[in-house]
Order: structure tokens, then sequence, then C-alpha cells
């Protein structure tokens, strides 16, 4: 009897030592859960975070957008200009107002409608300010030189065609508003894109007059914010 009576102590050792084993296994269970929800708050908060960064960025777009119409909406078809709502462009498509062919010197028109337009427009962004990264000066040519030019060589002369200008544009406006100097020097850049951006004809073919402009954009810094959550995340 003792002898049986051993094994049954033994063997209910045994229970307990699975029973303990098994109440560990779930505590853990618990813990890896716990730690779970707590990652999956924290990533919901930041991704709320994301979406609120994108909303905001939105309503900055087209706060800018309707500032800019409301400015200059009485002034784009006399300046040749249009602005879009996608991407805060506010385009000057009339070349031949702009500047010669093949030159890099403004055209007195080009340089009146400057001195019009920039001092608004500095005024029309200042309330923007916090908001905005940079504005770039963007200048744009057709795919075209002359008849002996390879595409390639005609890229790069249109590259340096189009930096000429765009550095031309930033040099006379550097002091028209003096007051607003130190402002765009750290935050106005000037971009010469040659002939990387065309404007295309509904039928596909290239609108040589149109791929021809200059365009002033403000790039707001939600992609900044954005960045800033995710390298917090790391």
């Amino acid at each position: 009897m003792e002898h049986i009576f051993g094994k049954r102590k033994q063997s209910e050792e045994g229970g307990e030592h699975w029973l303990s084993i098994s109440d560990l296994m779930a505590g853990l269970m618990m813990v890896f859960l716990f730690i779970a929800i707590v990652f999956m708050r924290h990533t919901m908060k930041e991704n709320e975070k994301i979406k609120s960064i994108a909303v905001a960025y939105q309503e900055k777009q087209v706060a800018i957008y309707e500032s800019l119409i409301k400015e200059f909406d009485e002034d784009l078809e006399k300046w040749g200009a249009e602005i879009d709502r996608e991407t805060l462009a506010f385009n000057f498509k009339s070349p031949d107002v702009l500047f010669d062919n093949g030159d890099i010197d403004i055209k007195p028109a080009f340089a009146s409608i400057l001195d019009d337009f920039f001092p608004r427009y500095l005024k029309v962004l200042k309330p923007f300010r916090s908001s905005i990264d940079e504005v770039r000066i963007e200048g744009h040519t057709s795919s075209e030189w002359n008849k002996d030019s390879s595409d390639e060589e005609a890229y790069f002369k249109n590259m340096r065609l189009s930096q000429g200008r765009t550095r031309s544009v930033l040099s006379y406006l550097y002091s028209l508003v003096p007051q607003e100097t130190p402002w765009i020097k750290r935050n106005i850049a000037a971009v010469g894109f040659s002939s990387s951006r065309l404007i295309m004809t509904e039928q596909g073919i290239e609108d040589t007059e149109k791929s021809r402009r200059v365009s002033f954009r403000a790039i707001t810094n939600a992609h900044i914010q954005i960045k800033r959550i995710l390298e917090a995340q790391e």
C-alpha cells in the first residue's frame, strides 16, 4: 500500500509541477498580449498623427491656393499666367514675354510683371510661412534646340538655359523687397528642369509654347513633419 500511495504522491507532485508550468505559460501569454496591445495603441496614435498632418496639409494647400486666387485672379490673363491647384505652381507661360529665345536675361515686360507680382506674392504667403518648406523658382524649356543637336545635347543645353533663367529671376528679385531679403535668402531656391517636365496636348504631343515657362511653387513642409514621426518610432 505504501508503495502504491508513494507512487500516487509522486504522481500528484508531478501534476503540481505541470500545473505551475501551465500557469507560467498563461502568464507569459498575458504579458505578450499586453505588449501587443500597447504596441497597437502606439501605432494607432502615430497613424492618427500622420493622418492629421495629411489632413492639415490638404487644408493648407487649399487655403494657399484660395489666397493666391483672391489676390491675383484679375492679373492672370494679362500676365499670361495660371495657378495650379494641385502643386501650387504659379506658372508664367508666355515665353515671348519672359526671355528672348536662347537668352537668360529677363525681358523688360517680365521685369515689370515681377515688380508687381513678387511683393504681393510674398504678402500672400506670409501667414503660411510656418507651413512652407521652400518657395522654388522653376525654369522649364521645350525639348527643342537646334537640328544639329542630339536629344542628349539638347537636354543639357536646355538645362543650362533653364538654370540660367531662374538664377536671373532670383537675382532680380533678391533686392526687390529689401525687408524680406533674409527670408528670401533662406527659403527661395532657383532650379532649372530643362525639358524634363513637358506640357503635352490631349493627343500626347509636346506643346512647345506651354512647355517654356517659369513657375513659382510653394512647397509645404508636411513631409518633414511625417518624417520626424517615423524617425521617432525607430
